[in-house]
């Protein structure tokens, strides 16, 4: 090989990609990494426009229910009132505060930032701020983008990235998807105060989770105000005397008019590609511009790799500094006296921010018996303690999945409060192999609701293999 500037070139400045450089780095490659939002893009969609700021409206979204609850334990008076203002502002606040601390790991440790869009000339070239740079290995970690059908009106439509800051406050959005964007949004701005309208063309929202887990949600957040409205879809968006008109069509083709401050459109996200070169360098791109890589993430051309949601496996940050671990350690060596990483995609949890909030790990009950043969389920739903006298009628759903022939855990599911905080630790025995006979005999914390499973011992049903 010829002669190289560097041993790795990263591009884009994500979770995956500052991952990769800094641990590149602290092994003794000589590293450079390119942003396009220079510091103030650094950690991505996560950071910037994604899971950090989300889960900090998700908690202001929470006071107005908790100052209304406050009541039946004793607290007497009005609740304050709500500045969206202030919320943007300290939210900006904490994402600056967090966008120095990566520039500072990153320069640390020796990396060199450019804040520039960088695009692959070559299997081992890219050109970036005017620079041609050689690099033994180049990994492209760009993330995804959200992705906005063409309708007509479209112009009219806002993304998620843009949701955060929006002014003013929209006493009127519509949200327009089922997925757990979506779903978070329409929980998050119905808690702050807006009357929100989601629509979504499917049968029930949040496709690809378990559909017990579905219809409960959904259920819910209808409870709290959140007008959801399935099987319909946006016709057009046209501004109109009242603010944004939407016309609407349901799954029967009737048509009908919603009027909005605001549309919000959570529709997917889509690889982030656009501009650089991958495709003229040699790397293979599959449907929508996902990186194909193999199971070390190399693409087609064996000096590229890519990491993140631009491989469009699984759209967890996570699960993004995981394959960037995978990476560094192939091609620079493992930290002293620990093994090779790699990377397994089965039992990863996950959570949902909607109110109430979403935990899971591990299989479906629809999908369990394709890869595990026949199941036992579990299921418990109830009232939490809280709520025998903060008045809400909200409710709380867990469920265990369990493989017959092993008695292993294969499916774990939560709707209720810190569900993500409660199936974290679970994930952890379940990655363990934990079967349900180890559940039952684990003693519960008393009173919680994480204690409902470790003592559910009644199957409410059992599914065949398929």
């Amino acid at each position: 090989m010829s002669e190289v500037d560097v041993d790795l070139f990263v591009i884009g400045g994500g979770s995956g990609g500052v991952r990769a450089a800094r641990m590149a780095a602290q092994r003794g490659a000589r590293v450079m990494l390119a942003e396009q939002g220079g510091t103030a893009g650094l950690g991505g969609t996560c950071v910037n426009v994604g899971c950090i700021p989300k889960k900090l409206y998700s908690y202001a979204a929470h006071y107005a229910e908790a100052f209304e609850e406050s009541h039946g334990f004793g607290w007497e008076g009005q609740a304050p009132s709500f500045n969206w203002g202030t919320l943007k502002a300290n939210r900006a606040k904490e994402i600056s505060r967090l966008n120095g601390i990566y520039a500072n790991l990153l320069t640390g440790v020796g990396v060199e930032v450019v804040n520039a869009r960088a695009q692959v000339t070559g299997p081992q070239q890219v050109e970036v701020d005017g620079r041609t740079i050689r690099a033994a290995h180049i990994l492209v970690a760009t993330g995804g983008t959200p992705f906005v059908p063409d309708i007509p009106g479209k112009e009219h439509v806002l993304v998620s990235d843009a949701i955060f800051d929006l002014d003013p406050f929209p006493k009127r959005l519509v949200v327009v998807g089922g997925g757990y964007i979506a779903s978070e949004f329409a929980s998050i701005f119905n808690g702050l105060g807006a009357q929100v309208t989601q629509l979504y063309r499917g049968e029930q929202i949040l496709r690809g989770f378990d559909d017990d887990v579905r219809h409960f949600v959904a259920a819910e957040m209808r409870k709290t105000g959140v007008d959801l409205r399935l099987g319909a879809d946006v016709v057009s968006i046209s501004r109109g005397a009242q603010g944004l008109d939407i016309a609407i069509k349901d799954n029967t083709d009737a048509s009908s008019t919603l009027q909005a401050d605001a549309v919000l459109y959570a529709t997917g996200r889509v690889p982030n590609v656009r501009g650089l070169g991958l495709e003229e360098a040699g790397v293979k791109l599959g449907w929508d511009g996902v990186v194909e890589v193999d199971e070390n993430y190399r693409t087609s051309v064996p000096s590229i790799y890519a990491v993140g949601d631009v491989t469009d496996r699984i759209q967890l940050t996570p699960v993004a500094l995981a394959e960037a671990m995978v990476v560094v350690d192939q091609l620079f060596g493992p930290s002293k006296g620990k093994p090779a990483r790699s990377m397994s995609y089965e039992f990863i949890p996950t959570a949902v921010f909607t109110h109430p909030n979403i935990g899971t790990v591990g299989y479906s009950e629809q999908d369990a018996p394709k890869h595990c043969g026949a199941v036992t389920v579990y299921r418990s739903e109830f009232r939490a303690l809280k709520h025998t006298l903060s008045g809400s009628s909200e409710r709380t759903l867990m469920k265990l999945v369990v493989e017959d022939a092993t008695d292993r855990v294969v499916g774990l599911h939560m709707v209720g409060p810190d569900a993500g905080e409660i199936v974290q630790g679970f994930a952890v025995a379940m990655k363990a192999g934990a079967t349900k006979a180890i559940f039952d005999s684990t003693i519960g914390i008393h009173p919680t609701a994480a204690e409902e499973f470790v003592t559910m011992r009644e199957p409410v049903k059992q599914v065949a293999s398929a």
